[in-house]
């Protein structure tokens, strides 16, 4: 039986209007995210500048990314609130971390890997509104075009910290940080002034043990803190101190190295030096000897700089960061004992 002609063009008008809206629909669907960073985070800047700016390009209005700086209180306090929220696991803590959903991504591996697919996976079911964050307030952040290449990413203002909000932001890891910082430099001031005593002599250099012993603990703690930066996985702190922001902020590299690559040369050169000593003859020990004082003074020096840019300048303390600088504390004092 065949159908009335105004009948199929009804069917005509229905099938046009549907394939005319249909962009508009799919536009519809909008994807909101939270990423968590700290301006001194060499992965965060990565993520911001290189990874998020393709995606926003390529999604235009249907992304939207809220970046908020840690290094603020209120900032920490939302990245609290999150952690306590999403029931983010301790060897998970750190930044840069994107909430999407109920989804929590950290890292700058798993940013750019994951983000992608779950953002098509969230349009297609419709897009997903911003994260259940207590005290998520997205009309309190003002927009920044300096970070983005479009004005729906939402960026909080990262003002510099005052020096009470850096000590209180970790108070048990910086008060340990303070500690371990005048202990170094007691240590340095003690040894200097009684230089001329420290060389006397040197034949037990080579029958001391807790010499080599020292050097593998510190060749362990700066080969973990390596391993961190080359795997980009977070690291496990403990309840006293915040090493994560320390392994990511902008004090951790020299010549765009990573500090830990440093660690393991010194380390492993203390161990090296010692175990040619402890087969060498007096002459020889004497100017090993000699080389690992200054090597050790040199380390103690550097850790003094490391210890005190935790407290006063980041403000955060790695407790990894502390055991290397006691290591190398108790190496420097060790050799200069020995007699």
């Amino acid at each position: 039986m065949s159908h009335p002609r105004w009948l199929n063009l009804i069917w005509i008008i229905v099938i046009v209007n549907l394939l005319q809206f249909a962009p508009l629909r799919a536009e519809a669907a909008v994807i909101h995210a939270v990423l968590f960073y700290s301006p001194t985070c060499p992965h965060c800047q990565k993520v911001i500048s290189e990874d998020l700016p393709p995606l926003i390009d390529k999604y235009g209005k249907q992304l939207h990314i809220m970046a908020v700086n840690v290094r603020l209180a209120a900032g920490q306090q939302l990245y609290q609130a999150t952690v306590k929220q999403f029931n983010i696991s301790k060897d998970r803590l750190g930044v840069p971390a994107l909430i999407v959903g109920n989804k929590v991504l950290v890292g700058g591996h798993e940013i750019p890997s994951q983000f992608p697919k779950l953002i098509e996976s969230f349009l297609a079911q419709g897009g997903v509104d911003w994260p259940q964050i207590p005290g998520l307030k997205v009309e309190a952040y003002p927009t920044d075009n300096g970070t983005s290449s479009s004005d729906n990413t939402h960026h909080v203002n990262a003002e510099a910290t005052t020096l009470y909000e850096k000590l209180t932001h970790d108070i048990i890891g910086n008060s340990l940080a303070i500690i371990v910082l005048i202990t170094m430099i007691i240590v340095v001031l003690h040894s200097l002034i009684h230089f001329k005593q420290n060389f006397k002599h040197s034949n037990s250099l080579q029958r001391d043990w807790i010499i080599a012993f020292l050097a593998l603990m510190g060749l362990a703690v700066s080969g973990y803190m390596l391993y961190i930066e080359t795997a980009q996985v977070t690291a496990i702190c403990g309840p006293v101190s915040d090493c994560n922001s320390v392994q990511q902020s902008e004090y951790s590299h020299l010549f765009g190295i990573h500090l830990s690559v440093f660690g393991v040369i010194a380390y492993m050169t203390i161990l090296l030096i010692w175990i040619i000593v402890h087969f060498s003859s007096e002459k020889i020990a004497n100017l090993g000897r000699l080389i690992l004082f200054m090597l050790t003074l040199f380390g103690i020096l550097f850790s003094i700089y490391l210890t005190f840019l935790e407290p006063f300048v980041i403000g955060a303390s790695c407790i990894w960061c502390l055991a290397s600088a006691i290591i190398m504390t108790t190496l420097f004092w060790r050799i200069r004992l020995v007699n």
